[in-house]
């Protein structure tokens, strides 16, 4: 069974930054498009950013756009990481943040902003910021 593991969250303070981990178990999931996805109190979870498999293809919620990054790791020693970097965070970004993966290679905006297209999720990494 495929597992991702995020890892990185924690509290920050707002205008500052902080880099979320998503590693997968498998190695060909190098090879699939990665999203991010968080879930605040009391709310449905939400998309925030996706990236095909060369990491050349990315898109964002307007929410973040601007502030977020999504992009593969190249060291090869984290060859099945994704990064989401957060800058100039804000309060309202507070949330549980969920990676998710599915064996494909492209994204489609739009579409892959529905959590049904995704088929595996990781456990989540809390983020909490501080105004």
């Amino acid at each position: 069974q495929v597992q991702l593991v995020e890892s990185g969250g924690g509290l920050v303070q707002a205008g500052g930054s902080l880099r979320l981990s998503c590693a997968a178990s498998e190695r060909t999931f190098n090879n699939y498009a990665r999203a991010w996805f968080r879930q605040a109190p009391g709310k449905e979870r939400e998309f925030v950013a996706a990236l095909n498999w060369s990491g050349d293809s990315t898109y964002y919620a307007d929410s973040v756009k601007g502030r977020f990054t999504i992009s593969r790791a190249n060291d090869k020693n984290t060859v099945n990481t994704v990064y989401l970097q957060m800058n100039s965070v804000k309060p309202e970004d507070t949330a549980v943040y969920y990676c998710a993966s599915d064996r494909r290679s492209e994204v489609a905006p739009e579409l892959d902003k529905i959590q049904k297209r995704w088929h595996y999720w990781g456990q989540g990494t809390q983020v909490t910021v501080s105004s």
